[in-house]
């Protein structure tokens, strides 16, 4: 990644917001020891303004897609609004292991976040967990996998995730909650943020910004029956 590549990859900016397409396999903050994250090239998207753009929400290391920033303090806060009243409509596309018994449904499993050794941890369904909420429908099928549009009606850490894990049929690539070695030592995180939808301002229609299949994904997704641009 370059600032010039992040530049490029900027799908929607008004005087508010940007959206960018971040790409699978770079976090967006550095991590504790340091190193490279998505922020370090902030700057390049000032695009006038004195300060540059700060994070509004956050996406998986290994997920690609739709981004948002804010601009200005008064955006971060007026975008941290939407999100934590979960105004702010998202649409992902997967590709899991295997087909679900249903070609559409709503998951809904309480999550809570437990720790491990090495100070890791990872979200768990467990009572006492916060409540969490994932429609799904199939959109396509091949011997690799099952594309999957999921639409999360909540905003836990790693929900879609461990909700299709759940359910019995894990992202391909999921590391963490997968289960089949062979998907996961071949392909990386199936997982990418298509479609985002903001109600930024009151009295306009909401700001829809979609990002395109990304190359990591993009074979597979081709042969459970996308069509699309890459």
């Amino acid at each position: 990644m370059t600032a010039a590549e992040l530049l490029e990859r900027t799908l929607y900016r008004d005087g508010l917001m940007l959206v960018v397409d971040k790409p699978a396999g770079i976090a967006v903050h550095a991590p504790p020891g340091g190193g490279v994250a998505l922020e370090s090239y902030f700057d390049a998207l000032r695009f006038g303004l004195p300060k540059k753009p700060s994070l509004a929400h956050r996406l998986d290391k290994a997920t690609s897609g739709c981004l948002v920033l804010g601009r200005h303090p008064k955006a971060l806060r007026r975008l941290g609004r939407l999100f934590a009243n979960e105004q702010v409509k998202k649409r992902y596309w997967a590709v899991v292991e295997s087909e679900p018994a249903n070609q559409s449904g709503s998951i809904e499993f309480p999550l809570l976040k437990v720790d491990q050794d090495n100070h890791h941890w990872r979200m768990i369904v467990a009572d006492g967990g916060k409540p969490s909420q994932t429609d799904y429908k199939v959109m396509g099928r091949s011997e690799d996998g099952v594309w999957l549009e999921l639409i999360p009606r909540t905003g836990r850490t790693h929900q879609l995730r461990v909700h299709c894990a759940a359910m019995g049929f894990p992202i391909v690539g999921d590391r963490l909650y997968g289960t089949t070695e062979h998907a996961i030592s071949r392909y990386s995180l199936q997982l990418h943020a298509q479609k985002i939808e903001i109600p930024l301002y009151p009295k306009r229609p909401p700001i829809v910004v979609e990002a395109l299949a990304p190359p990591h994904m993009f074979s597979l997704l081709t042969s459970c029956g996308y069509s699309g641009e890459l």
